[in-house]
């Protein structure tokens, strides 16, 4: 808790002005008491500002600016003032405080604090104190001016005043009673008020006046949640008015308001939250009966659903605190709901039967499972009765309800449900074998929930098969094989043995009986049902109750032989055989107490009886699993080898030891017979070609490394040791770093590579220049597994392969990279954790013998990765700068600023570098500095960095110019605008400006959206949890706060990266849509947006009497002007508009290199609707019709035009060159020649038409 004088600390520094005259009330009172040599304690501040608060008080209207100030300081000293000092000032502070609390005008900051202070003086009173009348000035009428208050319009106001009294309510003075003394008052005034305005509001929805009934809406929201925190804090609600409330209560649910009715729920869970202590739960019993009693009507689809979940609820505690005697309730309950279920309201069956669940769910005890008395065994046979009702034909419309019901009781009952359960079983499965059934889904989680609570015997018992020899009128139920297969679980295995497996060798008889004619219907039928049958083995082997009886040497020996033999059944076979050893283990592995449900059918000691009976099959079953494995393609090996694995995990020393000497001698002579064959094609495993003897033996080395024993390791190591260093085979020197992760994740593998450490770091750096491409990620992975062992005197291990790791932070293998950063990652914290200790830089390969020692620190590691800084490549000053860059962002708060420093002035001047491959990391180098290194250090470095980076802005290679921008971007946002702008060169500033501007523009974007409440938070969460690691998201993200602009996200729209992976557009014809599974299908989809081609215009001709066309007569200007080019017709067909279109559209064509014609179908800018019209600027229509008119041959008939227009400038001047200006004759019309130059006469020539160019 914090003390009185940091309190007053606080209120001595103000953040607000408006707290100034508080300070100086303060440094007034801490005067006087100086002045009266007064020590500053709780009491002299208390007397002193009561002093002062009677003489502000007595004063009246002068010091309203002094009244709130002084009441502030004395809500902040009370808690501190000793009980019986303001037990004996509790009537003059009243007094005071009285017409403060009273005021319909006083303001939050005045009453916000005298609740406080009345809640201190509350909380100080005794019994005695407690006993005395509202009509006096007691601590009962300051309680009710706190309830007075509590319902205040003011939120902040209301909200203090309600923890006034939640806090009063929950610290009651000594005495016998259950309740507060104050608690009767605070019920009965919030019940009043509760009441009165509730009558308003139901008064108010009747008459409908909508204005009434909103102004009366929020009064009565903050008479409930007064009501909630009195429930709260009171224990419940005080026994006596218990009745009363639930009445009301329930009452206002029936308005069927949602936002009434949950604040009622809410009431009603503390209620019950109160009672769930031992100390308030004698008054449960009672508000369960009253609650009871308040049954609605049958039909009341309003009150029924809120009643019904009120109950529920309550009953939940109840089972809580008294679990016996609620489970005795049990079938009265039940009964009780179960009437309502087959109402004709919906909302009702769904609110019934969610009731019936939980207390199903809740309300039977672990015990009654475990252990039933004669007594439980007859009510949960009443309670199977009642269940069986429910599918009465008189509950139809409520099945989907009531098999949830059904569902729920199964899962609750577990075994305990055979044989009660049994007829309801069977009558599911009848209507479920009906083909008309539409609840087929719902049934087969009944029946399968079934399976799993009674077993898959007790069900097939009352539920046949009936494939085999199937009696007349018998119904095949095929359909329940998926069902066994997806919930048998903790049953008989030998019920698999004498049912199934009999079921699995008729079926496959008749398969074999076929012979090899081609297979029809029925056998593929027979085919599923054999491989069915097989799925459901796991179930059968997960936890069974009979394993040391079933699972005999025969059963084992089929198991084998089908392995061998059925390569479909592997999987089935391998997951039940793991199964068999897990499941055991996680019951050993439980900690006493756990799943005491499981616990009860098969103990601990049983389980570990099970582990060691299968271990003596182990050797093998090992032999068996180790032949399927090598005849196994590697995309089928992955559920062979977990088999493995688990069996290994409970085989027996000897018996590993036997098994891994074969391996291992198998392994050497396959090497060697590997070698031998060298100069022929090397092995390459593939997904279709079984992988090399030595890959496969290597795989189970592997495995079983983690189990063998200590006096294995030295063979284990020499096998690896001749591995590693074979260059001819990189898939198997690959398998063989995978060793030392594998042992670090064992307890004898850590050991292991605790005592041969130093073997190891030997080993790997012996064999650095021989290491294959394919295997350089399992080589990092393995010097990672061996970073946590290193010994304090062995820390020259780290920049020995310190290069190797920094290069490969440049691999083109995204893995490998990561694995390299985190292996830098777990150096760094390997030499922090031994810092002070001594690096033998003697001992590094390469470094001179007179090398002095140096001490380990982040600092030096920093300095070893800097070493590649003066690398004679760019690759590995590259390297190196990626390498720097992680190790910063980790490690940023425990480097010194002096090595921090340096660093970024270092990487300043490669800024500088000619060398896009360096640069490129550097930049990436000075975004993490911007986001992660403090303010303090990078502003000074901008003046020369931000010139530097300005350079590269210019540079379009690489996405320079756009990863610049990002910088500069956080730049701004972390270091301010000016700042940036300051140092950025003159010539360059418009880039600066652009991003100002940008971010001003996504802002008022935003602020807009939000005003329409149009703001898409879909983006914001896609663009959350992107990253891998912070480092990551450092890195690449382009924005690291809520608050950020959108130019980053526009920046990467417009990128072509971002342009790679758009949107594909499917062409097909309009009379057939386009077959996806055709082969030529991926000729039709394209990757930008085709252009609908235009319709050819029609034109509408004339026809005389006799309906024959009129062709080139004179008709009417409205008429003709659809034929001629010089006026816009109306259609688009038609007209100069037209043909300009024509000419320039997307669609026409353009002639190319060599005289070829070419379509683009590239969308415009300003292409927006469907027809993809092109707009024709109205000035070049006007242009060209001037060209037109000048074109004409004299006179006003229309379509007369000469061939070659005018002279002058204008196209087409020279005779037989004319352009569209030249003109063209109209239909019907005869072929005429116009004017060689101007409008005279002269030679004329055969007109072209004007497409021909």
């Amino acid at each position: 808790m914090t003390s009185l004088e940091e309190k007053l600390d606080k209120i001595r520094s103000p953040n607000l002005q408006s707290q100034q005259q508080t300070v100086i009330v303060l440094k007034a009172v801490e005067e006087t008491l100086k002045e009266q040599n007064t020590s500053p304690t709780p009491t002299g501040y208390f007397a002193a500002l009561l002093a002062l608060l009677n003489q502000s008080v007595g004063e009246g209207k002068g010091n309203k600016e002094l009244t709130p100030s002084i009441v502030y300081l004395l809500d902040t000293v009370t808690p501190f003032t000793p009980q019986p000092l303001l037990r004996a000032k509790f009537t003059q502070i009243l007094t005071l405080l009285a017409p403060v609390l009273l005021l319909a005008s006083a303001d939050a900051p005045l009453l916000k604090p005298s609740i406080g202070c009345l809640e201190s003086l509350l909380l100080a009173q005794d019994s005695a104190a407690w006993k005395l009348p509202t009509s006096e000035i007691s601590p009962r009428r300051a309680v009710a001016g706190l309830l007075h208050l509590a319902l205040d319009p003011r939120p902040k106001v209301r909200k203090r005043a309600q923890d006034a009294l939640r806090k009063v309510l929950k610290n009651p003075p000594p005495s016998p009673s259950l309740d507060h003394p104050a608690s009767d008052l605070c019920a009965e005034t919030a019940m009043s008020s509760l009441s009165d305005l509730a009558a308003k509001f139901s008064l108010a929805k009747r008459q409908q006046k909508k204005g009434s009934a909103s102004e009366h809406d929020p009064a009565l929201i903050h008479a409930l949640q007064l009501v909630k925190t009195l429930a709260a804090a009171s224990g419940g609600w005080p026994s006596r008015n218990l009745e009363s409330l639930c009445e009301l209560l329930l009452g206002i649910t029936k308005g069927g308001n949602e936002h009434m009715t949950m604040a009622v729920f809410e009431i009603f869970e503390m209620i019950f939250e109160g009672m769930a202590d031992e100390v308030a739960s004698a008054k449960l019993p009672r508000l369960l009966e009253i609650i009871s009693e308040m049954r609605p009507a049958a039909q009341d689809t309003q009150l029924l659903p809120p009643w019904i979940a009120i109950l529920s609820r309550g009953y939940d505690v109840s089972a809580q605190i008294e679990p016996e005697e609620t489970f005795l309730k049990l079938p009265d309950l039940f009964a009780m709901i179960s009437d309502f279920m087959d109402s004709s309201s919906h909302n009702i069956r769904v609110s019934a039967s969610e009731c019936l669940i939980s207390f199903i769910v809740n309300c039977i005890p672990d015990q009654v499972i475990i252990e039933p008395s004669v007594y439980d065994e007859k009510t949960l046979e009443k309670i199977a009765k009642l269940a069986e009702g429910l599918i009465s034909v008189k509950y139809q419309a409520a099945w989907m309800e009531t098999f949830k019901v059904l569902g729920a009781i199964l899962d609750t009952l577990r075994w305990r449900a055979d044989p009660i359960m049994r007829n309801v079983v069977r009558t599911i499965g009848e209507l479920r074998g009906n083909d008309s059934f539409v609840g087929k889904k719902q049934a087969d989680e009944v029946i399968g929930k079934a399976v799993r609570a009674m077993g898959p015997e007790a069900v097939l018992s009352v539920l046949p098969l009936n494939l085999v020899k199937p009696a007349s009128g018998d119904v095949g139920r095929a359909w329940m094989l998926p069902i066994l297969r997806d919930y048998t679980c903790n049953t008989n295995l030998q019920h698999f043995r004498t049912e199934l497996v009999p079921l699995s060798e008729a079926m496959f008889q008749r398969v074999l009986d076929h012979g090899e004619a081609a297979k029809t219907m029925e056998i593929k039928i027979y085919e599923t049902l054999v491989h069915q049958t097989w799925s459901i083995l796991p179930g059968y082997c997960d936890l069974p109750m009979d394993l040391t009886v079933a699972f005999d040497q025969s059963f084992a020996e089929m198991l084998a032989n089908l392995l061998y033999k059925q390569v479909d059944l592997r999987l089935d076979i391998c997951r039940a055989l793991r199964s068999l050893v897990e499941s055991n283990q996680a019951i050993v592995a439980f900690e006493d107490g756990d799943e005491l449900l499981l616990q009860s059918r098969l103990p601990k000691s049983e389980a570990q009886k099970n582990l060691t009976y299968l271990s003596g099959f182990s050797g093998n079953l090992l032999a068996v699993l180790f032949n399927v494995y090598s005849q196994t393609l590697p995309q089928s090996r992955g559920p062979i080898l977990q088999t493995i694995n688990a069996y290994l995990s409970i085989a027996s020393e000897s018996e590993l030891v036997e098994t891994f000497d074969r391996v291992s001698t198998m392994l050497a002579s396959a090497v060697n017979e590997a070698s031998d064959k060298e100069g022929k094609s090397k092995s390459q495993s593939s997904q279709d070609k079984i992988p090399s003897t030595s890959q496969t033996l290597m795989d189970l080395v592997i495995t079983m490394s983690a189990y063998l024993p200590r006096q294995s390791f030295s063979a284990l190591f020499n096998i690896a040791s001749v591995i590693i260093v074979k260059t001819d085979e990189p898939q198997l020197q690959k398998k063989a770093y995978k060793l030392i992760p594998r042992l670090a994740d064992s307890d004898t593998g850590k050991i292991a590579l605790r005592e041969k450490n130093g073997e190891l770091q030997s080993l790997l750096l012996s064999s650095a220049d021989k290491v294959s491409a394919p295997a350089r990620r399992e080589r990092l992975a393995a010097i990672a597994g061996l970073i946590p062992f290193i010994s304090d005197d062995a820390l020259h291990f780290i920049p020995s392969v310190l290069s190797e790791v920094v290069i490969c932070c440049k691999e083109n293998n995204e893995k490998a990279r990561n694995i390299a950063y985190d292996l830098l990652v777990s150096m760094g914290q390997r030499l922090e954790q031994a810092k002070g200790k001594q690096i033998d830089n003697r001992k590094v390969p390469h470094m001179p013998e007179d090398s002095p020692s140096v001490s380990a620190s982040i600092e030096e590691f920093f300095t070893m990765i800097s070493a590649g800084l003066a690398g004679s490549t760019p690759h590995m000053i590259s390297a190196s700068v990626t390498a720097l860059t992680r190790v910063l962002y980790e490690f940023r708060e425990a480097v010194n600023s002096e090595v921090l420093s340096d660093l970024v002035q270092t990487m300043d001047l490669f800024l500088t570098s000619n060398n896009r491959e360096i640069v490129k990391s550097v930049l990436g180098f000075v975004k993490v500095c911007v986001i992660s290194l403090p303010t303090e250090m990078m502003v000074p470095r901008l003046q020369s960095m931000v010139p530097n980076l300005m350079v590269w802005s210019h540079e379009h290679k690489g996405h320079f110019k756009a990863k610049v921008k990002h910088i500069l971007e956080r730049m701004i946002r972390r270091f301010g605008f000016e700042p940036v702008n300051k140092s950025c060169p003159e010539a360059d500033k418009r880039l600066l400006t652009n991003i100002r501007k940008t971010k001003e523009r996504s802002k008022r974007k935003r602020e807009a959206a939000k005003a329409q409440g149009n703001e898409d938070d879909q983006q914001s969460s896609k663009r959350r949890g992107r990253f891998e690691s912070e480092y990551d998201e450092a890195l690449y993200s382009s924005d690291d706060s809520d608050a950020s602009d959108d130019s980053d996200h526009n920046v990467a729209g417009t990128s072509r990266r971002a342009k790679k992976g758009g949107d594909a557009y499917i062409m097909e014809d309009e009379d057939e849509p386009l077959d996806l599974l055709d082969r030529n299908a991926l000729a039709s989809i394209s990757s930008t947006k085709p252009g609908k081609l235009r319709k050819a215009g029609k034109i509408k001709m004339k026809t005389d009497i006799d309906g024959k066309l009129i062709v080139g007569e004179d008709g009417g200007v409205e008429d003709d002007d659809a034929m001629v080019v010089d006026t816009p017709g109306d259609g688009e067909g038609g007209g100069v508009g037209a043909y300009v279109a024509a000419l320039k559209s997307k669609d026409a064509g353009r002639k190319g290199r060599g005289g070829r014609l070419k379509f683009s179908n590239k969308r415009g800018q300003t292409d927006e609707n469907d027809d993809d019209e092109m707009d024709v600027d109205e000035k070049e229509v006007s242009t060209i019709k001037s060209h037109v008119n000048r074109g004409r041959g004299g006179g006003n008939f229309r379509g007369g035009r000469g061939r070659g227009g005018g002279g002058g400038g204008m196209r087409g001047g020279r005779s037989g060159k004319g352009g569209i200006a030249s003109g063209r004759r109209g239909l019907g019309e005869d072929k005429r020649r116009g004017p060689a130059a101007g409008f005279g006469g002269g030679k004329v020539g055969k007109p072209k038409s004007p497409g021909r160019r």
